[in-house]
């Protein structure tokens, strides 16, 4: 056996349990919140605590790469919203598709681990992307012209963070999942329905600024 059949077993397993960290983290966020701890972070993926160290030298670290593999996935779910003809068709890809991602259980990391170049710099290009589809639903005039690429940002944020849902998991009520799943769904289509132009009443208020976003990712002093 040579060392690269010894070494291919190892590396598959590392890799299987590295994704498993990635989505129990995820998880153990949406249900702890700020409180989330590695100990039942790695609880939940099924691996040592020791694994979890060997792949992560610290919380920060595990929470850093999460957020990293999320605004990637935000950037391909604009982007595919782009290559799609319809300019409505892509935004709704876009919203349905990142509320399934799930930012809204990243947001008690805010604040709390330095952001990384990879970070920032798939932000960047996620914002610009999602900014061109709300331009092109714009110019089309299939998207309400008061509403703004940080609201629907921050609508994506909301319907993500379902408490029904995660009181349900908490609760290990997975007989209910299904139909807590397809009640989110309506939600968003009813949310998607008063993004479409015309608009029967203007919002109200100044439109929200990106400010919004990057300042509570900023370290707390």
């Amino acid at each position: 056996m040579t060392e690269h059949t010894r070494r291919a077993p190892r590396q598959a397993e590392a890799e299987r349990n590295d994704r498993a960290l990635l989505q129990a983290a995820r998880e153990v966020l949406a249900l702890d919140g700020e409180h989330a701890s590695v100990a039942r972070i790695a609880e939940r993926a099924g691996v040592g605590i020791g694994s979890l160290y060997r792949r992560y030298r610290t919380k920060e670290e595990l929470f850093q790469r999460l957020c990293e593999i999320a605004l990637d996935d935000y950037l391909a779910a604009a982007e595919q919203g782009l290559a799609d003809d319809d300019p409505w068709a892509g935004l709704a890809h876009y919203v349905t598709s990142s509320i399934a991602l799930g930012p809204g259980s990243l947001g008690p990391i805010a604040g709390t681990i330095a952001l990384t170049d990879a970070m920032n710099a798939s932000s960047e290009r996620a914002d610009a992307a999602v900014a061109a589809l709300v331009e092109r639903a714009h110019a089309a005039g299939v998207l309400r012209p008061d509403v703004t690429a940080a609201d629907l940002e921050l609508l994506i944020e909301q319907l993500t963070k379902s408490p029904l849902v995660d009181q349900l998991n908490r609760q290990g009520r997975t007989d209910l999942a299904e139909a807590a799943r397809n009640a989110r769904a309506r939600i968003t289509a009813i949310a998607l329905d008063g993004l479409r132009a015309p608009a029967p009443h203007p919002l109200p208020g100044d439109p929200p600024g990106y400010e919004l976003f990057t300042e509570r990712w900023k370290p707390a002093t």
